[in-house]
């Protein structure tokens, strides 16, 4: 691949990507024929409902809908979605003002980073992150402002501190719970806090909102948008991706402050027109018709991590169990610690042949750990930490 860090003025403020190497060795494996266990993406495995397919395969088949469609996303699709958080979540949207569809949560992100962020801008978000969450910052000329999240707590803590100390107030505030990669959940609590010390400072919140529907052993996910005047301030991103297995299909949504969104609306209608109608129509019947099946993907995720987190221990890596998320984020055994988590991940992918993302690559504050993404089945994971154990023992 051609060298473009010198010749183009974003590209060069993008470090190299750590996951290509894990997914290069990977694939030369696969090639050789042999298998590897890859728990490294966080790409679902699983099938979307077939009542969806169905619809889009019909959608498909009419003329009408090859036509552009519309960047904001077409009204009922935006119906469906404010009626989905008034039955979950109790809370009131209007589709014309308050929700945008968008291509995944990713595309909702991005833009709106760009729609909002200038020279400067502090945007405030834990560290480790989800990449997107640090160098979309960066593309939009923002300044990236990571705080530590080894808790809920300490990030709380330190968000305060930052707010009595910091020069230049934060002009954006990104948080993601649950968390990617640490798996840190929260209550509704910790959101009104969120709220209330960001409203106080005038500081924008966007909260990606990707694993709302993967919340183990009772936890249910809270949405920022249900505390009191958090659409004042806030907006949320959610996706198909995970609740409904539809990550290829890339549809999401931004939704809340009607400033935010119309910003955001704005700056798509620049750039896209919108999802493929046929995807579109055939979210409108996931939404409809399909909340079984996201707590039957739900169920599948919570029973995957036990069997990880089981055969784990069982392997001599004692690791927590996540309330929530598809992930399992570990600490290094202590052995290898002074490894660090590329280099272990390297040696892991060669000595076990399990694929997993290294911490590092989530941001300095990852470092010392490792994710797991629950995208194999539970012999495959079995079969993983089988191989772990006798990784660790020899």
């Amino acid at each position: 691949m051609p060298e473009t860090s010198q010749d183009f003025y974003r590209i060069q403020k993008l470090p190299p990507y750590l996951f290509a190497v894990i997914n290069e060795m990977r694939a030369k494996a696969r090639a050789a024929q042999i298998d590897v266990i890859d728990l490294g993406m966080g790409n679902p495995d699983g099938a979307t409902p077939r009542v969806v397919v169905s619809k889009l395969v019909e959608a498909a088949r009419n003329a009408r809908n090859h036509r552009y469609s519309q960047s904001r996303g077409i009204p009922k699709l935006r119906e469906e979605i404010t009626k989905r958080y008034l039955t979950n979540y109790g809370v009131e949207l209007d589709p014309e003002r308050d929700a945008i569809v968008t291509i995944g949560a990713k595309d909702a992100l991005a833009h709106l980073l760009f729609a909002t962020v200038g020279p400067g801008d502090v945007v405030v978000s834990p560290n480790p992150a989800y990449p997107i969450h640090q160098y979309g910052v960066i593309m939009a000329e923002g300044c990236a402002e990571k705080l530590p999240m080894p808790d809920a707590p300490t990030f709380l803590n330190a968000l305060e501190g930052f707010y009595r100390t910091a020069a230049r107030k934060p002009k954006m505030l990104l948080i993601s719970f649950p968390h990617n990669p640490t798996t840190v959940c929260v209550g509704l609590d910790f959101m009104r806090e969120v709220v209330r010390l960001a409203a106080a400072h005038g500081t924008m919140i966007i909260h990606d909102f990707a694993y709302a529907d993967l919340g183990f052993d009772g936890y249910r996910p809270p949405s920022i948008l249900q505390v009191d005047g958090a659409k004042e301030i806030a907006v949320e991103i959610f996706s198909m991706s995970k609740s409904y297995n539809m990550a290829g299909w890339r549809v999401g949504y931004c939704l809340g402050n009607p400033k935010m969104i119309a910003a955001l609306a704005r700056i798509k209608s620049y750039l896209d027109y919108g999802v493929f109608q046929p995807i579109q129509i055939a979210s409108i019947v996931a939404l409809r018709e399909c909340e079984a099946d996201t707590r039957k993907i739900c169920a599948v995720y919570q029973k995957r991590r036990d069997v990880l987190v089981a055969g784990l221990k069982r392997a001599g890596w004692p690791v927590e169990k996540p309330r929530g998320s598809m992930f399992l984020w570990a600490p290094l055994p202590e052995r290898y610690r002074e490894l660090g988590s590329f280099e272990f991940s390297k040696l892991l992918m060669e000595k076990a042949l399990v694929a997993v993302s290294p911490g590092i690559g989530f941001g300095p504050l990852g470092e010392g750990h490792v994710r797991f993404a629950l995208v194999e089945n539970e012999q495959r994971i079995r079969q993983a930490t089988r191989a772990i154990g006798q990784f660790l023992k020899a």
